[in-house]
């Protein structure tokens, strides 16, 4: 291989990594959100962008809230019931999380829950968030909140 297609095939695969990594997902600020304890998350989504494992650790400390945020991205096929259900399966007798490994793959899981981050934030109330949610992400699919 010549110099120049050496450089070329270095300077691509550099622009992929940079694409790549901006699109890992932004940090949205966690603030004064009451969030669930990073050590205590799975090895999986510890190891996950910034943006999926501060909607696990959201979602999972705020389940009364999340519980009535539709999901869009089709998992109520799976018998998801609301974006908490994309996070975790249910709990075990002592209130530990069952987590769901969902939206470790799911990129509109996390946009939906950051987007709900950004309104507690905000001090908005659950109906208009949910409001929100239908509004933005109603064209994606069918809610899975029956």
């Amino acid at each position: 291989m010549n110099q120049c297609r050496v450089r070329s095939l270095f300077l691509i695969a550099f622009s992929i990594l940079l694409i790549s990594t901006a699109c890992a997902g932004e940090d949205v600020g966690v603030g004064n959100l009451n969030m669930f304890d990073y050590e205590k998350l799975p090895l999986q989504v510890q190891s996950s962008p910034v943006s999926v494992y501060q909607a696990y650790q959201f979602a999972i400390a705020n389940k009364s809230v999340m519980e009535h945020i539709p999901c869009y991205c089709g998992c109520g096929d799976i018998g998801h019931t609301s974006n908490y259900a994309c996070y975790a399966s249910g709990e075990l007798e002592d209130g530990t999380p069952i987590f769901d490994n969902h939206a470790l793959g799911c990129s509109i899981c996390v946009d939906i829950t950051q987007d709900v981050m950004r309104m507690q934030r905000d001090g908005k109330a659950p109906a208009e968030m949910k409001a929100a949610i239908d509004a933005k992400y109603g064209n994606f699919g069918p809610s899975n909140i029956k």
